[in-house]
Order: C-alpha cells, then sequence, then structure tokens
C-alpha cells in the first residue's frame, strides 16, 4: 500500500541502514502490518547481518519462520528477481519466494545483491519495478537506498515514494549541506518527507529543539538515539531478541528513551503516511 524510503545523501555514515532495522522491527512487533523491507546495497550485508549468521540460519526462534521456498529461490533475491521482470512472469505475490522471514506475516525481507558491479549495475534498473509490484503485496515497503543505485534510479524512487525518511546527524556541517541539497530534489521537500536524525544524543546542543528552529522546519523531527546494546545486537544478528526482551522496558531505564523515541518516529511515519493519504 505504502512505500516509505529511507535517504541520505551517502557522504558520510548516518546509521541509516540500522536505522530502518529498528523502525522495521519494533513496527512489526507494535502492529498487525505485512511489511517488506528492501536492501538495495551492494556486497554490502549490514541489513541482513542485522538478523541472520551462519550459525543462526537453521534455528527456529518460534515467532520467526523460514520461507519454504527460500532454499529454492533464496540464493537469488533480488536477482531472481530481476530474471521474473525480464521474462515478464512476476506478479506482486511472487515477491515472497524470494524474501527472508523475520516474523511470519508481519516482516519480510528482501537482501541486497552481492556479486559483480557489471551484474549490479543491470539489476538496480529493476528496483522501482520491483518495489512497485512489493507494494501492491505488503501494507508497507521499508527501503533502504543506497546511494551506488545512480541518481536516476534514486530520483525514480524518491518520486515514487509515498514518504522519504532524510537521515542526518547532529553535525553542523550535515545538516548545512542537507539544507542546500533539498533546494535542489524536490521529493526531500514538504509533507512527503520526515527528518530522522540517527545516534542522536539528547545532551547536544543540537537537540531536536533548537535543530528545529536553526531549520526551520515546522514539521516533527523524529530521532533515534545512539543504543550500545542495540549496535551489539547489529552485530551479533540479535535485532529481533533485542526488541522482543525490551518491548517492556520503562522509560527511565536509557533503553527505554531508545525504544520510546523509536516509537515516536513509527508514530510519525504513520502519520504523515495517513495525513498524506487523507490529501490525496
Amino acid at each position: 500500500m505504502s512505500i516509505v524510503t529511507f535517504w541520505s545523501d551517502g557522504r558520510e555514515q548516518t546509521g541509516k541502514t540500522t536505522s530502518i532495522v529498528a523502525v522495521a522491527t519494533y513496527m512489526a512487533i507494535q502492529h498487525n502490518y505485512k511489511i517488506l523491507l528492501v536492501s538495495t546495497s551492494f556486497n554490502d550485508k549490514t541489513m541482513e547481518n542485522c538478523y541472520w549468521s551462519e550459525k543462526k540460519q537453521k534455528r527456529n526462534f518460534g515467532l520467526f519462520s523460514s520461507n519454504t521456498n527460500t532454499n529454492i529461490a533464496m540464493a537469488n533475491g533480488i536477482e531472481g528477481l530481476s530474471k521474473l521482470i525480464k521474462s515478464n512472469k512476476i506478479a506482486p505475490e511472487n515477491i515472497t519466494n524470494y524474501t527472508k522471514i523475520v516474523f511470519k506475516d508481519t516482516l519480510e525481507v528482501l537482501t541486497g545483491y552481492s556479486g559483480y558491479k557489471e551484474k549490479y549495475d543491470n539489476i538496480k534498473l529493476d528496483y522501482p519495478n520491483v518495489i512497485n509490484l512489493a507494494s501492491k503485496y505488503y501494507d508497507i515497503v521499508l527501503v533502504d537506498l543506497d546511494k551506488e543505485m545512480g541518481s536516476d534510479v534514486i530520483k525514480e524512487i524518491l518520486d515514487m515514494s509515498n514518504l522519504v525518511v532524510i537521515n542526518l546527524t547532529q553535525r553542523l556541517s550535515s545538516i548545512n549541506k542537507f539544507l542546500e541539497t533539498r533546494e535542489e530534489i524536490q521529493a526531500l521537500k514538504g509533507k512527503k518527507s520526515l527528518l530522522l536524525f540517527n545516534k542522536y544524543d539528547k545532551y547536544s546542543k543540537y537537540s531536536v529543539k533548537n535543530i528545529s528552529r536553526y531549520m526551520g522546519e515546522k514539521n516533527k523531527v523524529s530521532t533515534i538515539p545512539y543504543n550500545t546494546l542495540f549496535f551489539e545486537a547489529c552485530e551479533e544478528a540479535r535485532v529481533p531478541d533485542f526488541f522482543l526482551k525490551l518491548r517492556n522496558t520503562q522509560i527511565a531505564d536509557r533503553n527505554g528513551f531508545f525504544l520510546a523515541e523509536i516509537r515516536r518516529t513509527i508514530e510519525n511515519i504513520i502519520y504523515r503516511l495517513q495525513d498524506l493519504q487523507m490529501r490525496m
């Protein structure tokens, strides 16, 4: 139904991939949406490593499940879907055969491409079609947009997105650079965009309040604070376990603030999608 794309200008490490993983995982736990998380990466297993390691591939997590077609199709992922597109044999419901399942019926992942650059340059052209078809089958498609895709494909995906989540850091140079970039890219303006500050430090002088004032931003600004346990979980393929274990954590706990801000980010995304839908 809705396409939500996480974007950054690619000039610095913003924590975009780990943030979209946090949002997707916690959204799947909190809400009854059927979610597809799409990695558009080239030879980057950051997203995949948040959920799976070689030791955990055959482990049953209870709530976690494995796709019955995984052994056949998953080895190819986006590559397999690209072949279907080129042969004109793809339908929205086919996409699930090429995903990995995190939570049955609520969260699936289409992992990025690992292989030769020449092949990726051809496959990346099919991402807009895959994403568009996926939006007809899943409630929410969350896209981690990679800088390696090139400006034309990036623009196409941004333009087709219902909402663009702009990933920034609290560095003043990052904020100023984005203010310049925003003037050049229409999809980064207005109600269709949502600012998200990653690895957020609430004790910085660049707080949400000060950032909003500095940028002249009238819409709500979201944050995902830095959390040591979460980033360790990302390295150890334990992200689902992390959120399931801490979902009842109180706000007073350091993990409580982290979870509260992710909930607020999710609420902002859902509210913005609903508001945009009403305006159509």
